[in-house]
């Protein structure tokens, strides 16, 4: 299944912190771009992310923005305003803490202000590229709705995966199955008639489809 997701996901668009990354190769910006992505379009997050990147480059540099010009920078993503708070409390950590440089594991990532386990996995698969398992809510509903795991909540299924995927595919899965999410397999309404994967998939939970 995760092969032909390969094949198919080269005609959709790749999910935006995968793009800042290509572009950046800077682990600093993916965390940022990840913090932005929550709750929010990629479009939205794309612009976002630009904006604040012609302002400031480094941790240092965003220390000299106050919270209400991030704030402005970033609008309209979800929760501007405290993501503007967040981001500058980061950076504060990021230098006092840890010399600048953002740390590599998610124990340390998790210590940050508004960092989930989501981003953190995100950082040190797609920042790093250390092995990892982003889990979002695609990640959570289509690995569930295929019959490969069956869990609760994110958590639940990131040590399900864990304990389950091989390991090679770890730090692809997220990207996969998020663009999948996003133009396929929809929470409400899958487009089944369309999946390439029709053949394989029990549709676990799946009331109605087109």
């Amino acid at each position: 299944m995760l092969a032909v997701l390969r094949r198919e996901v080269r005609k959709w668009k790749t999910p935006i912190v995968g793009v800042v990354a290509e572009k950046t190769r800077d682990p600093f910006w993916v965390l940022v771009s990840c913090v932005l992505s929550l709750r929010t379009k990629d479009g939205t997050t794309a612009e976002a992310t630009a904006r604040l990147q012609a302002l400031a480059k480094t941790p240092a540099e965003m220390l000299h923005l106050s919270v209400p010009a991030i704030a402005r920078a970033i609008y309209p993503v979800g929760f501007y305003k405290t993501k503007a708070r967040h981001l500058r409390q980061i950076c504060a950590d990021l230098i006092v803490r840890f010399g600048g440089r953002v740390p590599d594991t998610i124990e340390e990532l998790l210590t940050l202000k508004g960092v989930g386990r989501k981003t953190a996995n995100l950082v040190v698969t797609v920042g790093y590229g250390k092995p990892g398992i982003c889990v979002d809510t695609h990640v959570h509903r289509i690995s569930n709705r295929w019959g490969y795991v069956r869990t609760k909540t994110p958590e639940e299924t990131e040590n399900a995966l864990r304990a389950k995927l091989p390991r090679r595919h770890w730090i692809t899965y997220n990207d996969l199955l998020v663009t999948f999410g996003q133009n396929l397999c929809a929470p409400v309404s899958p487009q089944c008639s369309r999946c390439p994967l029709a053949s394989f998939c029990p549709k676990i939970g799946v009331e109605k489809s087109r």
